[in-house]
């Protein structure tokens, strides 16, 4: 990473988090057609900025070609409907929001979140631009608009029909390679007495749990509340309080306002946030260099197991086509010699093939069909959702494996 810059601050990056070798994006999953064409495969390091604490990757594709044709659809996690019909549920009284009220919501994918303000009458807005995904919103009578987030975009959104009340961004914030003018445009988007909500997957879960796999290409930065508390207090804004959540194996919702409208009281929770990331050592460069051994210790974990079972020709598959186990298979180097298959509820990823490793993906009644041995949960995030749907796997005697953060046959 020669001359590389911090997306956040401009500091040179000089410090190596992990070395994940190189993988393809992860969610270009292939048609049968495109199994005799060759792939572009980008390096998968990351690196931590020692002014900010940003961790993050280099960009190689533009967020256009990763997101106006996206893969994964919200609504199909049925734990994720629940957790954000909890946050409309909760928000509205919280912040007082009514008739007159706007909310605007960044990366609103198919209108998983925003459908639950529609019964109370409160005016919103979804900003999503994968165009295929947005028609489904549409089609819940979400309005949205298939823009990405800028600078130049919050300007046109406040002229038309001014500024929000709450603006909401789950996940979108590690999607983001230009976080400057993304921060920029929520300052410029925010009503003066309004709150920013943002979710995201927690830096020092991933480093405690050893979620390495969460790391891939379409994940520009890798997020903590003090790394984040820097980006925001450079551009006027201020995180007021902060929640954890255990969604995608641990999640902060930070929310924020206008720094200069103190009227939103800070709450102890950031304060007690700081500390526990602060005496974990996430200040400390050396806290990071350690990652790689815990990385190295699942890998031969996982290969140990995957030999086993060849040896012994038990038949392994996979379940969920997510990007995590995309980084996961790709770092492993492993394919169809040992997974035979992988399953999703996704019609839009079923019959197509996982990128890199080439697993092709099939619909769940696939595993009745075929009474593997082995099921690998890919999506160990939605663990106890997917343990549920897999019960009757059982009546064969199928064992669940999931590999983060270590092996865990049962």
């Amino acid at each position: 990473m020669a001359n590389a810059v911090c997306r956040s601050c401009c500091n040179p990056l000089q410090h190596l988090f992990v070395d994940l070798r190189t993988a393809p994006l992860s969610n270009n999953f292939l048609r049968l057609e495109q199994l005799n064409q060759g792939s572009i495969h980008y390096p998968l390091r990351v690196f931590v900025c020692e002014q900010c604490l940003l961790v993050q990757l280099e960009q190689f594709e533009s967020p256009r070609d990763i997101f106006e044709e996206y893969a994964y659809f919200s609504s199909y996690s049925s734990s994720w409907l629940s957790h954000a019909r909890q946050y409309v549920n909760t928000i509205i009284p919280r912040l007082s929001l009514g008739t007159s009220s706007s909310v605007v919501e960044i990366a609103s994918n198919d209108g998983y979140l925003l459908q639950y303000f529609t019964p109370y009458g409160i005016p919103v807005l979804g900003i999503e631009p994968a165009r295929n995904v947005a028609k489904h919103a549409e089609a819940k009578g979400v309005p949205t608009v298939s823009e990405f987030f800028t600078l130049a975009f919050a300007k046109q959104l406040v002229s038309k029909q001014g500024t929000a009340d709450l603006i909401i961004g789950n996940n979108v914030l590690a999607h983001v390679p230009e976080l400057q003018d993304f921060v920029a445009g929520l300052k410029t988007l925010l009503a003066p007495t309004g709150t920013i909500t943002l979710e995201f997957p927690h830096l020092l879960r991933l480093i405690k749990d050893n979620q390495f796999d969460t790391i891939y290409h379409e994940h520009f930065s890798y997020l903590s509340l003090l790394s984040v508390s820097h980006l925001f207090a450079r551009y006027g804004l201020a995180v007021y309080d902060v929640e954890e959540w255990p969604t995608h194996g641990g999640s902060l919702r930070v929310f924020a306002r206008h720094a200069e409208y103190a009227e939103l009281a800070d709450s102890p929770h950031v304060e007690e946030m700081l500390r526990q990331e602060t005496a974990y050592g996430l200040r400390n460069i050396a806290t990071y260099s350690r990652f790689p051994e815990q990385v190295k210790a699942v890998k031969e974990e996982v290969y140990r197991f995957l030999f086993q079972a060849s040896r012994e020709n038990k038949q392994v598959v996979a379940y969920g086509a997510p990007a995590k186990g995309n980084t996961l298979l790709n770092y492993l180097g492993v394919g169809i010699d040992y997974i035979n298959y992988t399953v999703d509820k996704s019609p839009y990823k079923q019959d197509l093939f996982l990128p890199g490793s080439r697993i092709p993906i099939y619909a769940p009644a696939r595993i009745q069909e075929t009474k593997p041995d082995y099921i690998i949960i890919l999506p160990w995030n939605l663990r106890e959702e997917i343990e549920q749907e897999l019960q009757y796997s059982r009546e064969w005697g199928a064992k669940l494996v999931v590999c983060i953060p270590k092996l865990e046959i049962y």
